[in-house]
């Protein structure tokens, strides 16, 4: 396998704010890479970033493990240990110019085990008649893009979609996680594809993304500015909700456009701090995941992203090593990346407004680039 020639060589000097970053945050996020691969390794992207050559930098971040202690202490010995083990490569976006970045968290609202007069509103777990769809069991005629299909008596179908759902297709079938107050709140909570949810009887709970209907994905912002509701250059979620909470009588007429309903599964909080477990099947850091194309890209890649115009993190351009450790049905091309905020309504603040041009490095590991050995 070798290097894609959408990337460009280069060296750590020529990445803008390297040398004041925090590597040692990055460092934490590549480390629980580093022992989930024991478990089960990442697939090797199409660019050519073989999973393999990552086996040097995965064994030194696992070393003092027995006690959970890491190897690297500081930011000084995090940064050293990135520049030994790889070397930048800008990535080219097929526009020839910059990138794109935006922002996603994850949300906590309140919930309730069961229904009552408020909580309306469920969140559910995968159908049992929900089957995975490929080449091999793709019924003639059958859209393709669907990854996931309705299993009946003559054979798979499209599922239900999200109206069909909403009006009631999978009622009585026992499959509600929780029940929220606000069918927006739920709406988001299938965009980010995971929640937090502070119960009704005190609990803390967690659900995670399990499968989805499988059709495309729609959002709302397009659709509103393809109606003339929100001028494109305003759309961020807090503009869709604003709108969405002044025209209450339009919220299925919006929604039900976007034809794909996501499932969920429950899960733990083990870790406040941290977010849900994600794609690359670890907990995710806040400021320091990124989710990419993972056809494309291989999990476990350091990522330096330089978003100058980008300041609702720091209140200062955005230049930092991220770690991929996600993957979303938007992220798709080469330069485009989705970073993690973090969890809860200040998360959200920051999500909702990323829409930056970015420059993407990837840091490659030295044993794909000939003659960068130290």
């Amino acid at each position: 396998m070798s290097l894609s020639p959408l990337f460009v060589g280069k060296s750590f000097a020529d990445l803008p704010g390297w040398e004041d970053d925090d590597h040692l945050a990055a460092f934490a996020a590549f480390r629980r890479s580093a022992f989930h691969v024991l478990t089960k390794p990442y697939r090797s992207g199409a660019l050519g970033v073989d999973f393999g050559a990552f086996a040097d930098a995965y064994a030194e971040a696992r070393t003092v493990s027995p006690a959970n202690r890491s190897p690297i202490l500081d930011r000084k010995e995090a940064r050293a240990f990135f520049e030994r083990h790889f070397v930048p490569a800008q990535i080219r976006a097929e526009t020839g110019g910059p990138g794109l970045v935006t922002g996603f968290y994850e949300p906590q609202v309140e919930a309730s085990p069961v229904r009552t007069e408020r909580f309306t509103v469920p969140l559910l777990s995968r159908p049992a008649d929900l089957i995975d769809i490929d080449d091999a069991n793709r019924p003639p005629g059958m859209d393709p893009y669907l990854a996931f299909a309705r299993q009946t008596p003559d054979g798979p179908v499209e599922y239900f979609d999200r109206g069909e759902i909403e009006c009631g297709a999978l009622d009585g079938k026992g499959l509600e996680v929780a029940w929220l107050a606000d069918k927006v709140d739920a709406f988001f909570i299938h965009v980010q594809g995971a929640a937090r949810l502070a119960m009704t009887d005190g609990r803390l709970a967690r659900v995670t993304y399990a499968a989805k209907s499988g059709q495309r994905f729609t959002g709302p912002g397009k659709i509103l500015s393809e109606i003339g509701e929100i001028p494109l250059e305003k759309v961020t979620m807090q503009s869709i909700r604003a709108w969405f909470k002044a025209h209450p009588g339009r919220i299925d007429e919006i929604l039900w456009q976007n034809r794909s309903y996501i499932f969920f599964r429950e899960a733990a909080v083990d870790d406040a701090a941290l977010g849900p477990i994600a794609a690359a099947k670890v907990p995710l850091t806040p400021g320091r995941s990124i989710a990419v194309d993972r056809l494309l890209h291989t999990f476990g890649t350091p990522f330096y992203i330089d978003a100058p115009s980008l300041t609702a993190f720091e209140a200062k351009p955005f230049r930092r090593l991220m770690i991929a450790q996600d993957t979303g049905s938007a992220i798709t091309r080469p330069a485009r990346g989705d970073l993690f905020a973090g969890s809860g309504d200040a998360a959200g603040e920051i999500a909702g407004v990323v829409r930056n041009a970015a420059d993407f490095y990837a840091l490659v590991p030295r044993a794909l680039v000939p003659g960068s050995n130290r």
